[in-house]
């Protein structure tokens, strides 16, 4: 968790430090009381600008999914896993009805896109990393 980000993404850095946090409560990878790493070993770590990961920690603490304490650190806020996870599932529906809706306008089939979803399923890939070369070559189109 918190190992790498693309700086590359269509997606903001601090958007990417926020969203790694919420899915690692979530999946149950970060649970209430867990310290995260300071803001300059996470800047550090990931090769950021300190200013980043501090906005990213302000906004996960006013979403009340963190907390500080003043020369402790931050923590995982108790009680919020559920919370974040349904907020999680919310989000990524969202995304994935837009996502189909356009292969659909795009004239791909049911099966076409059932395939790309299983292949995805079985790569193990970070989620704003670029798309594998094997689920890019299923979109040519079969004869």
């Amino acid at each position: 968790m918190l190992a790498s980000i693309d700086i590359h993404s269509s997606v903001a850095v601090y958007i990417q430090i926020e969203n790694h946090v919420q899915f690692a409560i979530s999946s149950g990878k970060l649970k209430a009381g867990d310290q995260l790493p300071s803001v300059r070993e996470l800047s550090e770590r990931l090769g950021v600008n300190p200013n980043t990961v501090a906005k990213s920690y302000r906004d996960l603490e006013v979403m009340g999914l963190l907390y500080t304490r003043r020369g402790m650190g931050v923590f995982i806020e108790k009680g919020i896993e559920n919370k974040c996870r349904e907020e999680c599932r919310r989000r990524i529906a969202g995304r994935l009805h837009e996502v189909t809706a356009e292969a659909k306008a795009a004239g791909m089939t049911k099966k076409d896109i059932q395939e790309i979803i299983e292949r995805s399923m079985l790569i193990d890939s970070d989620p704003y990393g670029e798309t594998p070369n094997s689920i890019l070559s299923m979109a040519k189109k079969k004869k």
